[in-house]
């Protein structure tokens, strides 16, 4: 944190220059760092910042200042090329910026005291004047507050006036950060930039503000609700090209050899967290599109090889599905979209430049595997989604980010299947949207989808809110709410919320009320707010118990903790069929159960409830309805809707983790699957196996486990055995899929003939200067099979492949591949490597400690290095880590190891998932304890 500061007039006055000049104030600075360099040693990398403790009594800036615009000038001062020297690395590099930003506001209550957010920058040289009558004010103190309120408060000789208008100058110098605020990026460059280049070592500069860090960039009202305009100037290399939200003005004024000034349009209306700009060397493929400019930009490499073609072409499809929706154009002219080497997020939607996992984005052609292409897809559509939902209209405070990322993931379903129709994902994305918010959302410790703003008042509370439950029951929720009133009536009401509200901030509130006016245009007699507010005020889900000898449904709060007391109930929307026949919508109310006779088989048909799965909740019959829907399932599957049969089984194995259910009706669900070929139920099985691989995987009840799941997957395997053999894949992208998870569940499973082909195709790769014929597709199975069935000769030369490779897609299957080793030593190696990032990059960390620890060779290892290693492994998506390396956790001693990890450890925004962990292995242990035994007996049975 900087100090507070004073100037002299002298300094105050030099400032005050550049907002009268941009240019003359530019090259002003020029020369002053000119002569500064000149000087002082190159700036060191920055060390990690240390969390501060202790919480302010308010959090939040006082609202009697309303910021309107900002004018920032940025210098990031850096070099694009490394230059080394004889054991010196980076001998010319500095990692350093400066800046000054005058921010235009109107006082809409008096006051002596300007507050507004400063972190981890040394800001100097206030000026405040009133743009009423240029009036100068005097500034009579500032103070950078040294606690979590990243407060900056500037003192005045006296009050500003009610209904005024105002600006306040400052200049600021800060050090570049680590994959947030503005940071540095460092890559190799295949080909050189310029014909008199000899190193490849590259930098760029990219930002990442959301959600608190643009006041790590410059001083500002660092919340989302203080929308304003940004007109931003960035100095940078001559070599280099800058990007930003807005218009690139009249190209770059050149300043001297070495800098020139990059002036952007100012924005629409927007918060800061979407402020962004980089500095680079990339290039652009432009995208055609009747009326946005669209540039997709990426390493000059990767550009002129295509990488970025398939992106720059989906884009516009995207965008132009989105318009046509919502009834409303991308509210600027220009998009640029830039594949960044480091990205802490796979994507970000900043307003106008869309910052993005190079990995995520770039498609190569033979390199890439077609099921890249849906990935690409989907995270384009996710950002660009938030154009609308999050850029034109905002939420007012974190606590109801869902409106943003729920809405995104939401609209992505849709979006990708009117573009990419032969996708085919809708559905499976539905489903795995359903799947996740339903895991976490089955603990006592889960968290509403909309909490009070006092429940998120921190950076690290903030971050929380980027979880599962956001994103994932999010958009469950919207397909339910979709159904229930009609989807013409939700895309009524949506595209009213969105013109009457772009530009502005809204609550969850506002969105029920436009739903409502739709509704009871149609004649809708639904209190939308009530019905709503049961999905999002509080936690968890119910679970629908149907009765079909009697007709009564009733509802419970679904729990994995069975000993947890809940009162909670929903109004429940419940769609379902009697055999073939659809039932009218039935209603279940807090407190209510269905009437008699509502639900009543007759004559041996089952009954089906939550159709096509668009409810939030999970349904469990009486014993009769499920015999008669396992029988249904084995004689004649496709009499249940697809999407059902992927549900009726991750209902089963849920409700028997849940002991609502005996274990053994779950696995008897399963023997279906032997003739299954569709994607989603197969996903559904392996999904909800998992969990028992995870709890017994250490076990005797292991390997007839693996029996069972070998004898049921051989026929699906086979029947993709002449494509495998080929190394080819079928057209049909589901089939894709699906034949890939048929692999690695055969393989997984010791399925002789698949272990034997994985060694096989990864032998011929080993063999020198050997062509890779392993279609994209199968590839990452493939490696993984082949390194885990191998030694250390399979498992080094996927590491040096991975040295090697140059294209993102490869390196991030190989990396996954050096997970599956059995052997702990090489693991152990591979766990070192990621404190290198020169090994492996910051971004990647937490996601190649997760893949360890899912291998039942490396969780304990993993748990181990996390812990040693926490200041580092643990900087970021710390949440996710510790999700991925206690899912195998079910002994007291394992939850004793973890009680003393939430308490001994800082954890900041991790501190709520260490307490779902600590519930989900209390959970485990008893679990296990109660059905290890039936289990393996059920399994011995089975394979006998």
């Amino acid at each position: 944190m900087s100090k507070s500061s004073s100037v002299t007039k002298a300094f105050a006055a030099a400032f005050v220059v550049l907002t009268v000049s941009a240019i003359a104030g530019i090259v002003t600075m020029v020369i002053l760092y000119n002569t500064q360099i000149a000087t002082m040693n190159p700036t060191p990398r920055p060390t990690f910042p240390s969390t501060t403790t202790g919480l302010p009594p308010v959090m939040r800036l006082p609202k009697n200042l309303v910021p309107e615009r900002y004018k920032v000038f940025l210098w990031p001062r850096f070099y694009s090329q490394i230059i080394e020297e004889v054991n010196v690395t980076s001998a010319n590099q500095t990692w350093h910026f400066s800046g000054n930003t005058t921010v235009y506001f109107h006082c809409v209550q008096g006051t002596s005291s300007i507050y507004l957010h400063s972190q981890n920058l040394d800001v100097y040289g206030p000026v405040v004047a009133s743009t009423d009558t240029d009036e100068g004010i005097r500034v009579t103190r500032m103070e950078n507050h040294q606690d979590q309120t990243n407060f900056l408060e500037i003192e005045l000789d006296y009050a500003l006036k009610t209904g005024g208008n105002y600006s306040l100058f400052l200049a600021f110098r800060g050090e570049l950060g680590y994959l947030d605020g503005m940071y540095s990026s460092l890559y190799k460059e295949g080909i050189p930039a310029h014909e008199d280049d000899t190193d490849t070592d590259r930098v760029l500069i990219a930002t990442q503000m959301e959600p608190t860090s643009a006041r790590k960039v410059f001083p500002c009202f660092d919340e989302p609700d203080f929308k304003a305009e940004f007109e931003v100037t960035i100095i940078h290399r001559r070599i280099t090209t800058a990007l930003a939200n807005g218009i690139n003005t009249d190209g770059a004024n050149i300043i001297d050899d070495d800098w020139k000034a990059t002036a952007f349009q100012p924005t629409p209306l927007m918060s800061t967290y979407l402020f962004a700009f980089t500095v680079s060397e990339f290039t652009p493929t432009r995208s055609s599109n009747h009326r946005v400019e669209i540039n997709t930009y990426a390493r000059p490499e990767a550009t002129a090889a295509g990488h970025t073609k398939y992106a720059a072409d989906i884009t516009g499809r995207i965008l132009n599905y989105f318009e046509g929706r919502f009834e409303i154009n991308y509210p600027q002219r220009k998009l640029d979209q830039i594949a960044l080497p480091d990205l802490i997020s796979a994507g970000m939607e900043n307003l106008g430049l869309i910052t993005y996992r190079e990995g995520a984005l770039l498609y190569e052609e033979g390199v890439s595997s077609l099921l890249d292409k849906e990935d690409i897809a989907e995270l384009i559509a996710h950002e660009l989604a938030h154009q609308w939902f999050g850029n034109l209209v905002t939420m007012k405070w974190w606590n109801d980010i869902w409106l943003n990322e729920g809405f995104a993931s939401y609209m992505t379903l849709y979006a990708v299947d009117a573009v990419e129709p032969d996708f085919k994902l809708k559905d499976v994305n539905i489903l795995n949207n359903l799947h996740y918010a339903f895991e976490a959302d089955a603990l006592a410790s889960s968290r509403p989808l909309s909490t009070s703003q006092g429940d998120v008042q921190t950076t690290s509370q903030i971050l929380e809110m980027f979880d599962i439950i956001t994103y994932y029951k999010g958009a469950a929720v919207l397909v339910m709410l979709a159904d229930l009133v009609d989807q013409p009536v939700f895309d009524k009401a949506i595209r009213r919320y969105l013109s009457d509200w772009q530009y502005k901030n809204t609550d969850q509130n506002i969105l029920w009320e436009y739903i409502q006016k739709a509704d009871d245009e149609s004649s809708g007699e639904r209190n939308i707010a009530e019905v709503m507010n049961s999905w999002t005020k509080q936690i968890g889900y119910p679970v629908i118990t149907i009765n079909t000898t009697s007709g009564e449904a009733f509802q419970k709060h679904f729990l994995f903790n069975d000993s947890a007391v809940s009162s909670l109930s929903w109004h429940v929307p419940i769609r379902a069929m009697r055999y073939t026949t659809l039932f009218r919508l039935i209603w279940l109310k807090p407190g209510e159960s269905a009437m008699k006779g509502e639900f009543v088989a007759t004559k041996g048909e089952w009954i089906l409830a939550n159709v096509n799965c668009t409810g939030y909740y999970r349904v469990n019959y009486n014993p009769e309805n499920w015999d008669r829907l396992i029988t249904q399932l084995q004689k004649d599957p496709r009499r249940i809707p697809l999407m059902n049969r992927g549900q009726l089984v991750d209902d089963a194995f849920n409700l028997a983790r849940a002991k609502l259910v005996n274990v053994t009706l779950a696995l008897n669900l399963t023997r279906f699957i032997r003739n299954e070929t569709e994607l989603i139920p197969w996903a559904a099985t392996i999904s909800n196996l998992g969990y028992f691989v995870r709890m017994f995987d250490r076990s005797e009840v292991y390997g007839p486990m693996q029996m069972y799941l070998r004898n049921q997957v051989k026929g699906l395997y086979n029947s993709f055995s002449n494509y495998t053999a080929n190394s080819t894949v079928p057209t049909d992208h589901s089939s894709q899929q699906i034949q890939i998870k048929a692999i690695d569940v055969a393989c997984s499973n010791e399925l002789p003939e698949c272990i034997e082909m994985a060694q096989h195709m990864y032998a011929d790769l080993m063999k020198i200067n050997s062509t890779n014929n392993i279609n994209p597709n199968l590839r990452s199975v493939i490696y993984c099979q082949a390194v885990a069935h191998g030694g250390k000769e399979e498992w080094e030369f996927a590491w040096d492949l991975y040295l090697r490779s140059s294209d993102v897609s490869e390196k991030d299957r190989l990396r996954r591949a050096l997970s599956c080793t059995k052997k702990i030593w090489l693991l152990s190696r591979y766990l070192d490597y990621t404190l290198d990032p020169e090994l492996i990059r910051m971004m990647e960390v937490t996601s190649s400690i997760s893949d360890v620890s899912r291998n039942v060779a490396g969780q304990a290892l993993a748990w181990n290095f996390i812990r040693a290693h926490w200041n580092y492994v643990g900087y970021w998506n710390a949440a996710r880590l510790i999700e991925a390396v206690t899912g195998r956790f079910s002994t007291q001693f394992e939850l004793k190891e973890l009680e003393r990890f939430a308490k001994d450890y800082d954890l900041g925004p991790a501190s709520s998932a260490a307490y779902q962990a600590i519930e989900q292995t209390a959970v485990n242990i008893q679990w296990v304890s109660e059905n290890k035994d039936v289990i393996l007996e059920w399994f011995e049975r089975e394979t006998a």
